[in-house]
């Protein structure tokens, strides 16, 4: 197979800095809505991506649970690699790819740990599966096989029946933005691409450009 000659030329829409909002998160939500008004699979996934101590990086893909004027909302286990990541380097990124409308959104910033009241109000709302799942899973451990990851599942359902606490070392993380970029895909490679930058200057607290493709 000839990946290399494998490509789409993108000719859906286009965007200016003129045709955005003034603030980010709204243009944000702006373009969420259309994702899940046009049924893209999964529209709240992303990639997020963190730095080590070492300074060598990791991605993977988690699922946006809330997005407001305070930050960008997720949750996961504060033991896996993305939580040590964290823990020892704030700076991290999101990435959404709406592949269906040939749109990406790019955000960077600095995490911090959501208050453990918000943790737990989020965790009460899971499915009792993820619940009881939250205490079974040594997430990014090494483990010995499927049938061993069942069995810490089945002992954690007896431990704490239908009503599992948040364990300790799970909760949410807020990545507080301080860059926006937001990519419309374009005929021969001529992508838009609007740009905002936190300003305390600028009188939206944000500085708008338009970046080279």
């Amino acid at each position: 197979m000839d990946i290399a000659n494998l490509r789409k030329d993108y000719t859906r829409a286009s965007l200016d800095v003129v045709d955005v909002d003034p603030d980010p998160l709204r243009q944000f939500q702006r373009w969420l809505a259309q994702a899940i008004e046009a049924q893209v699979p999964e529209p709240t996934a992303m990639t997020l991506a963190t730095v080590d101590a070492a300074g060598r990086p990791s991605a993977r893909i988690v699922l946006l649970k809330g997005a407001d004027e305070a930050g960008f909302s997720l949750f996961t286990n504060y033991l896996s690699r993305k939580g040590q990541d964290l823990s020892a380097n704030r700076a991290a990124a999101l990435l959404f790819h709406w592949v269906e409308l040939e749109r990406q959104v790019r955000i960077e910033g600095l995490a911090e740990k959501l208050p453990d009241a918000e943790s737990d109000a989020y965790f009460v709302q899971r499915p009792l599966g993820s619940r009881i799942g939250a205490w079974a899973s040594p997430q990014s451990e090494s483990i010995a096989d499927r049938a061993s990851l069942e069995r810490r599942f089945d002992e954690a359902a007896v431990v704490h029946g239908n009503q599992p606490p948040r364990p300790p070392h799970w909760g949410g993380y807020r990545l507080v933005p301080d860059a926006f970029e937001f990519w419309q895909g374009r005929s021969s490679r001529l992508h838009d691409r609007v740009r905002y930058l936190r300003d305390p200057a600028a009188a939206s607290g944000w500085r708008i450009d338009r970046l080279a493709p």
